[in-house]
């Protein structure tokens, strides 16, 4: 089931697990707010995401956009990664649902790791901002990006793409 919460508590709960190993140390330096890391997220243009290959097989999509209204998003999932989202500065909302209780609408696209649901109002409504972040593992079907209020606003967020089997580096 998802992690969520600030981005030091998802690193404790995380723990020592092996699968996270490659990402540790790229997390804690976006913990850190001041660090060349979180500086380089928040520079990323609004609508540009650059991608920062780590270990392991894992790779970070490192990106600025505008939060959407929920009509404009859709609910996702991914078979090979994790996903690992962290909001560097920013604020929005994200919805999660079991994929047991969901309903594929397009099945999954192995090039981009998408499997694609219908929409559901019985999903859980999560809160992001700085210094938030939250795991989906491939169970955790869920919609990002969206708007945490009435208006819309920028967002620079780190996604780490950890695969689900590591990798040897």
């Amino acid at each position: 089931m998802a992690i969520f919460g600030t981005l030091a508590t998802v690193l404790a709960q995380l723990g020592g697990d092996p699968t996270f190993a490659s990402v540790r140390t790229y997390l804690e330096e976006v913990r850190r707010g001041d660090s060349a890391i979180a500086q380089r997220i928040r520079e990323v243009p609004v609508g540009e995401t650059r991608r920062i290959e780590l270990a392991g097989g894992a790779f970070a999509l490192e990106q600025a956009y505008r939060a959407k209204p929920r009509h404009e998003g859709f609910f996702e999932s991914h078979a090979k990664f994790i996903d690992v989202q962290v909001i560097v500065d920013g604020e929005e909302a994200m919805e999660v649902a079991d994929a047991a209780q969901m309903t594929i609408e397009k099945s999954l696209d192995p090039q981009r790791d998408l499997i694609v649901y219908r929409d559901t109002a019985g999903a859980s409504i999560l809160k992001f901002g700085r210094g938030t972040a939250a795991v989906f593992f491939p169970a955790d079907v869920h919609m990002p990006g969206l708007y945490n209020g009435a208006a819309s606003v920028a967002v620079h967020k780190t996604v780490l793409k950890v695969p689900v089997l590591p990798q040897s580096a």
